[in-house]
């Protein structure tokens, strides 16, 4: 009686990509070209992995466009928070942050802006979870904002009579209004002179 063998059991192909540099990837395409005009053929062409494999691993493109921009915010949010971590003196801190981007969008040829900026101007409103993750973003950014002032008021290198949450809440819109006006302002020295105006509400 000849013997039974069983076949071996289905073993998936194993992934022959690095998931989170494929996402860093993702990000840039999504970043530079923005959710609508990047298509899933852009997508695979870019990002060197078959269509069957980005709905595997990623559940498709808007699944892959939202862990994109969370990346994106993570990464952005940390960042934050070190650079100004690095400037005991708080005017000194936002006058450095606010001459980086201004730097950074200036000398990007793509004019690209920001990739949360452009997700709420060609996103929302419409979509509920975008927009959860965007409030979520700003009162995470004003709060850092916040912190880093506080800071500041009590070494004594600004009056005690300041209104803090607005002064955070005018510098996040302040922030965000540069990376929209970068697109078409080529000036750094403008753009410049505008954060001094508002960073002597600090004075």
């Amino acid at each position: 009686m000849r013997e039974h063998i069983n076949a071996p059991a289905f073993m998936p192909r194993a992934k022959t990509f690095d998931e989170q540099e494929i996402l860093e990837k993702a990000m840039s395409l999504f970043w530079e070209k923005g959710y609508s005009a990047t298509s899933i053929q852009d997508l695979v062409t870019y990002l060197g992995v078959n269509r069957a494999s980005l709905y595997d691993t990623y559940g498709g493109k808007d699944a892959l466009f939202k862990k994109s921009f969370e990346l994106y915010r993570r990464k952005n949010i940390q960042g934050m928070k070190t650079f100004l971590n690095e400037y005991t003196d708080v005017r000194t801190g936002f006058h450095a942050l606010f001459d980086k981007a201004i730097d950074q969008s200036v000398q990007d040829k793509h004019r690209k802006g920001c990739f949360v900026v452009n997700t709420t101007t060609e996103l929302i409103p419409g979509d509920g979870e975008l927009l959860l993750l965007l409030a979520e973003n700003k009162k995470t950014i004003e709060g850092i904002f916040y912190d880093y002032l506080k800071k500041g008021e009590t070494k004594n290198q600004f009056s005690a009579d300041k209104d803090l949450r607005s002064i955070a809440s005018m510098l996040f819109t302040l922030y965000n209004g540069l990376k929209v006006i970068s697109k078409v302002e080529t000036s750094k020295e403008d753009m410049t002179r505008t954060v001094l105006i508002a960073l002597s509400l600090l004075d």
